[in-house]
Parts: structure tokens; sequence; C-alpha cells
């Protein structure tokens, strides 16, 4: 199948939530509520902005929190206003069908690389990294090609600004799970990646440009 990438701008603001709202999660998934703009946060913005929320409602999953969904949709509006959220759109038509995060590596907090990880490889310290940290695709879509398509993108559009690699960070896993939203390590193999470290089980994947 042919789709179209676009970078996410202010102007795709609302083809962005329209694909979180309406198609990300129609298969029910335990990643709902979502809009991709916790790893941008810092652990104390995550405490005063979100986990206040889920200590006010015992018992109740955070999807069932309106306030919950509200505060995210608002948080991730002002990330995408002011650049801080970043990543790509995969569109069949006019119709978003999948989303990657991803950014320069520096521009993460520890909610988005944890710093075992971000340091667990040592490289060239003149390197210009982007990492990829996410990806959703709408159920129908899925085992289409989307998320090839995504990385695919996000590694020439790196190197057409200036970036020497791209890191992303897939879980080591045995099975496959469903609900992987960093993307399987063979994904990032197919892209032409290769594994420079191990650290939890998570593995460091790199792309030279």
């Amino acid at each position: 199948m042919d789709f179209e990438i676009k970078p996410l701008t202010p102007d795709l603001a609302e083809e962005f939530f329209d694909f979180f709202e309406n198609r990300a999660f129609t298969d029910n998934s335990p990643m709902q509520p979502c809009f991709c703009c916790r790893p941008q946060m810092t652990k104390e913005q995550e405490e005063v902005e979100l986990i206040e929320l889920i200590k006010a409602s015992p018992g109740v999953m955070p999807r069932d929190i309106p306030s919950f969904k509200s505060t995210l949709r608002y948080i991730a509006e002002q990330q995408i206003l002011s650049g801080v959220l970043q990543g790509y759109l995969a569109f069949e038509g006019e119709v978003s069908i999948g989303w990657c995060n991803s950014n320069k590596k520096d521009n993460y907090s520890t909610l988005g690389i944890d710093e075992e990880i971000r340091h667990a490889y040592k490289g060239s310290p003149n390197e210009r990294i982007k990492s990829v940290l996410c990806f959703e695709i709408a159920p129908n879509y899925r085992n289409k090609g989307v998320a090839s398509a995504l990385l695919t993108h996000v590694c020439e559009d790196a190197k057409a600004t200036g970036f020497n690699l791209v890191e992303g960070y897939p879980q080591l896993r045995t099975q496959r799970e469903n609900f992987d939203f960093v993307g399987p390590a063979r994904l990032y193999e197919k892209v032409g990646f290769v594994k420079v470290a191990e650290q939890d089980n998570i593995a460091i994947m790199r792309k030279i440009l």
C-alpha cells in the first residue's frame, strides 16, 4: 500500500487528534487514553499534572477519568504548538492512519528515555542523534507496512536535516506483543538498524545515516 508521511506541525494538529481519538485505539488497546505527550514531560511535570489526578480517583482506571484524558489532550496541544512534541503522521488519502514519535534524543526527558538506556552505549560526542520512541497504527492498517514506511521516512528526514544516526529502543521479546508501542526489534532490523547495546532487556538499535 502507498502511504503519505508528513511531519507533525501545528497545521496538522486536527489530523493528529482525529487519529488518536477516532482510529488509534478502536481495538480497545490498554494504551488509551494517549496523545503521546508523556515522553516529553519531566517526572515532576507528570506528578503534578497527571499523577495527582489518578490519586484523586483511587481504584479508577485513568482511561475512565474524564479529566485525565482532557488534561492529556491539553498538554499535547501545547506541546504541538511549541514544537516540543515531534513526529510523523501516516496518511491514506486525507485520513491519518499511523503515528511515530521521533525527536532529537536530547529533547526527550527521562520519561521518554530512561537514564540507564540513554547512557548504555557511548558513541562519538559529536553525534547528532534522532530517537524513535513510539508507534501507533490504526488496527485496520496493521501488518501492511505502515510502521516500516514511518521508520524509513524518519531516517530519510533525519539524514536530510543533518543527523548522523537514528536510535530505537525495542524490548527484546520471545513472543509477539500486540500492544508493543515501541515496535519490535525486527522492525528496526528490516529498515537497517543494528543492535549496539542491551540494557534491562531493552536493545539500543542504531542506523548510521
